[in-house]
């Protein structure tokens, strides 16, 4: 604060200050120390830079007992009644020092008819009055009173600028703390020096004397063991499902709030992408050289898009548990979603299958190349659309190689046939419904065959549209890797090829055309606006 130790040298300091800032990083205790330097003892007719800190003055300023220095909470005296008795208040000299310092803390919670009433006091003060304003929320202070104040902004403290704060006042206080401790609290209070400093008043009487250590910091304040985080990722990492799911289990059992754990596990992602980003644990993150190397190793095996999702995936849990979802489940559905993003149909959880199929089939081992299918299994005449799969199950991880796009086997194709769905659904999602009842029958170097069901020769003309065939082909090549032409036909087809298909195939008349659209989708016919005003 280089600015108020020149005004203070000066004797020019101002008469109304706004100190601006987010909670807990020391507007207020700057205030009081600005009433000492004007007040204090040591400087007889000029206010000091360096107070004395053990004058009468100084102290009672400390225990907030001076009669010269009024703290007022706008929070709870935010009415136009209590302005109007601080205005009488300020008219009165003061009683031992030489400034009155009024101190209004949470500024923006006065009323508008109370920043009418202040302004005048504000604009012409009493001789030797100083106001300062503290507030976390600048832009609700009236823009009238802001241009009469001198405002400074108080930036968030860095974990280790507030990690070394609570190691000068545990060292002032006797306390013994391990390595790992005030890295911990710093990081727990994200920015805020008041909060660090009640967590270490804490510790000293949970730790009853004996030194503070890193497993006691963790036990006050109800985080995530960090090993049981690290175990978490490791499942995610290792794409397992069931090992994601003993991790849930582990956190919950641990006997940690669920959902401060999913807020625990949102962090230890952060860092992991930060890690990633930057290629070296920063200082901000680091606490001890173990766990800041496994931390480390940790990003480097996760990939950058599996960091982000888990972000999200824990980003939605949260927002799921504040509108009444239960904790826990949340947690298990964000590692086992995170760990099997097959089991997840989000249009990320696609994304992410396809990244993996684009890397070579991820950690998980390249299950041996099956045989090549027959084209389709031939069935008599009467078979029935019921015996033709509608809904195929989700694929097993399964390992393209990109760089010989012309091997592929049927068998791959059936595997990622649900990816394709779920990326036309994302544009398309009738589309989507009409692919997700075809299947995968023959596939050579340019050409894919997709089977429909045998009374689906509607949605098969619906599927064969100029713009429908190109954006399924689309979804095809980006999931694959290969561009395809797609052949549609009717699981009966192939069984006779006789008459029924060719009466199949006969156009339809429009009658029978719009007969069907309302059949297959559940429509119903809308009359044309002129036909109802003939009418």
């Amino acid at each position: 604060m280089r600015t108020l130790s020149h005004a203070v040298q000066r004797g020019s300091v101002h008469h109304a200050y706004l100190f601006v800032g987010s909670r807990g990083t020391g507007k207020t205790s700057m205030a009081k120390i600005l009433a000492a330097c004007l007040n204090c003892e040591t400087g007889p007719t000029h206010p000091t830079v360096t107070p004395c800190g053990v004058c009468e003055s100084c102290v009672s300023i400390a225990a907030a007992t001076s009669l010269d220095v009024i703290e007022m909470d706008a929070a709870s005296n935010n009415s136009v009644d209590d302005i109007r008795d601080l205005r009488e208040k300020v008219a009165f000299a003061p009683v031992s020092g030489r400034h009155k310092v009024y101190i209004l803390d949470e500024a923006h919670m006065l009323s508008p008819q109370a920043w009418n009433a202040f302004l005048k006091t504000l604009e012409e003060p009493p001789p030797r009055t100083v106001f300062v304003l503290a507030t976390t929320e600048a832009q609700k202070v009236l823009p009238t009173v802001v241009d009469r104040c001198q405002r400074f902004d108080f930036g968030r403290p860095t974990a280790e600028q507030v990690a070394s704060v609570v190691r000068r006042v545990a060292a002032a206080e006797g306390v013994e703390l391990d390595d790992g401790a005030p890295a911990l609290i710093a990081r727990h209070a994200t920015g805020s020096f008041r909060d660090a400093l009640g967590t270490l008043e804490q510790l000293i009487t949970y730790a009853g004397g004996e030194q503070i250590s890193s497993a006691d910091v963790l036990a006050v304040l109800g985080v995530a063991d960090a090993e049981q985080l690290f175990a978490a990722v490791d499942a995610i990492v290792a794409r397992d499902p069931a090992d994601a799911l003993r991790a849930a289990a582990a956190l919950a059992a641990s006997g940690r709030d669920p959902g401060q754990v999913l807020r625990d596990l949102e962090v230890h992602a952060r860092e992991l992408l930060t890690v990633q980003i930057l290629g070296d644990v920063p200082a901000e993150l680091r606490v001890t050289a173990d766990r800041d190397a496994r931390l480390a190793a940790q990003a480097a095996t996760l990939h950058e898009t599996d960091a982000v999702r888990l972000l999200e995936l824990v980003a939605g849990a949260l927002e799921a548990t504040a509108n009444g979802a239960q904790p826990r489940i949340q947690l298990e559905l964000v590692l086992i979603r995170a760990a099997a993003p097959e089991m997840d149909p989000s249009a990320s959880a696609l994304l992410a299958r396809i990244e993996r199929l684009e890397r070579g089939g991820g950690p998980a081992a390249t299950p041996a190349p099956a045989p090549k299918q027959a084209p389709i299994e031939r069935q008599p005449a009467s078979s029935t659309a019921a015996e033709v799969p509608q809904n195929p199950p989700p694929p097993p991880r399964v390992r393209v190689a990109p760089e010989v796009p012309g091997t592929l086997e049927l068998n791959q194709i059936t595997k990622m046939w649900p990816a394709v769905v779920e990326l036309v659904r994302a544009q398309n999602a009738m589309l989507a419904a009409l692919l997700q009842g075809a299947r995968p029958v023959a596939v050579d170097e340019r050409e894919l065959t997709l089977a429909l069901p045998a009374d689906a020769a509607f949605l098969k003309r619906k599927a064969e549209q100029d713009d429908h065939r190109r954006a399924a082909a689309d979804a095809v090549r980006e999931v694959v890797g290969q561009a395809l032409a797609l052949r549609y036909e009717l699981a009966a087809e192939a069984a006779d090829g006789g008459a029924d298909a060719a009466a199949e195939a006969e156009p339809l008349s429009e009658e029978e055309l719009v007969r069907r659209f309302m059949e297959e989708f559940d429509a119903e016919e809308i009359a044309d606006t002129d036909e109802q005003a003939e009418s």
